[in-house]
């Protein structure tokens, strides 16, 4: 008995750190990765944990990957438009000394 509660315990506390990886934005196997680093879990069991979330919560994770996506989209073309300025900034200053 001591042995399904610690293990409902060890669930419990997977799925609080899945919903911390949530908040940093991190999806499924980006928050694999920073548990087993970070809380040496085995990468399987948050993939068993995050499924499971998945299946009772399947409109917010719809939802949250959308807009993960688009935030995605958003930092690229940011990125591209510095970059852009970038250049534009340069090619005046170098045709300013010519």
């Amino acid at each position: 008995m001591g042995d399904s509660s610690s293990s409902a315990s060890y669930i419990r506390m997977v799925h609080h750190l899945i919903e911390k990886c949530i908040c940093f934005n991190l999806n499924k196997e980006e928050c694999m990765d920073a548990l087993e680093k970070h809380a040496n879990i085995n990468p399987v069991i948050t993939s068993t944990v995050w499924k499971e979330l998945e299946k009772e919560n399947k409109e917010f994770f719809e939802t949250y990957n959308k807009d993960r996506a688009e935030r995605n989209i958003e930092a690229e073309t940011m990125q591209r438009i510095q970059k852009m300025l970038a250049e534009a900034a340069a090619s005046k200053t170098s045709d300013d000394e010519s």
